[in-house]
């Protein structure tokens, strides 16, 4: 049997090929389980991938509704596609260059940043990065210099079941915590940690809303031991959720609560002014 291919699917094959390979030498910035980097690497700005080469112009309200846990198809709606091509599966890190028109005395100009956004081991969005290209920006800043980082603590690792308070901390969630400590510990400028406990939707809603809360207020002041300063931390519960996993209720208690243990969880969200972080 003979087996005819035109030039074009050739060609076609041949560059997605060339991209994927391209792609997968340009994830550089170490990206760790949580969405975070130490050293950030941004692309050659002079290599845009997409949009004919040129980047874009971003409508400046949906860039700032980019925030952490955001899934990609949420940032794709607001952002559009990355610029740059950085591999099909399992990419970690997006990014784009975006262009923002400025007048300084009396003259229109165009100011240029690039723009990266880190995803977890779950695919959402946690950290991002700004730097401008060429000359200084204050729209590379978004008007503000932060970074934003999100740790997501499974309550499993925390506590046990039904538990809450640092009396009843596992060893496993004394060692996460220390290490969120020494993170934040390491941040310059520190703005602010948003704590947010939730439960999985297992009994009563007034109950479970008090249990998160309780967890929530116990991470908070466990941080707190460990030298984070009180005062930029807030802790809240948000009560029962089915956001990160719905089981079948039919099943029995130890399987359900097993199958619902994502939905309990811890959630850190620490802001940070700095300034430019990048790296080459």
């Amino acid at each position: 049997m003979k087996y005819s291919f035109s030039k074009n699917a050739i060609a076609a094959t041949l560059l997605a090929a060339g991209l994927l390979l391209g792609g997968c030498a340009s994830m550089s910035s170490q990206v760790s389980a949580e969405g975070t980097t130490d050293k950030p690497v941004f692309p050659d700005p002079g290599k845009v991938t997409f949009d004919n080469g040129q980047g874009t112009f971003p409508n400046l309200d949906s860039l700032h509704a980019v925030k952490a846990g955001m899934t990609k198809d949420q940032l794709y709606y607001l952002l559009g596609r990355p610029h740059f091509q950085e591999g099909f599966f399992g990419v970690r890190e997006w990014d784009y260059l975006f262009h923002f028109h400025t007048a300084a005395n009396g003259q229109r100009k165009v100011a240029s940043c690039q723009f990266k956004v880190l995803f977890d081991k779950h695919q959402l969005a946690q950290s991002f990065f700004m730097r401008p290209v060429g000359e200084p920006s204050e729209f590379c800043s978004l008007g503000k210099s932060r970074k934003v980082q999100q740790f997501n603590l499974d309550a499993d690792g925390l506590f046990d079941f039904n538990k809450s308070g640092i009396q009843n901390l596992k060893q496993e969630g004394i060692q996460k915590l220390r290490h969120v400590a020494k993170v934040v510990g390491q941040a310059s400028d520190l703005e602010s940690i948003d704590i947010v406990g939730y439960t999985d939707p297992l009994g009563g809603v007034a109950y479970n809303q008090a249990l998160s809360a309780r967890r929530a207020l116990t991470v908070k002041q466990y941080l707190a031991s460990l030298g984070v300063p009180l005062d930029r931390m807030n802790a809240r519960g948000a009560g029962p959720t089915s956001e990160f996993a719905q089981c079948d209720r039919r099943m029995n208690r130890a399987s359900l609560i097993a199958c619902l243990a994502p939905n309990r969880r811890v959630s850190l969200v620490v802001t940070q002014r700095e300034g430019d972080t990048a790296t080459r």
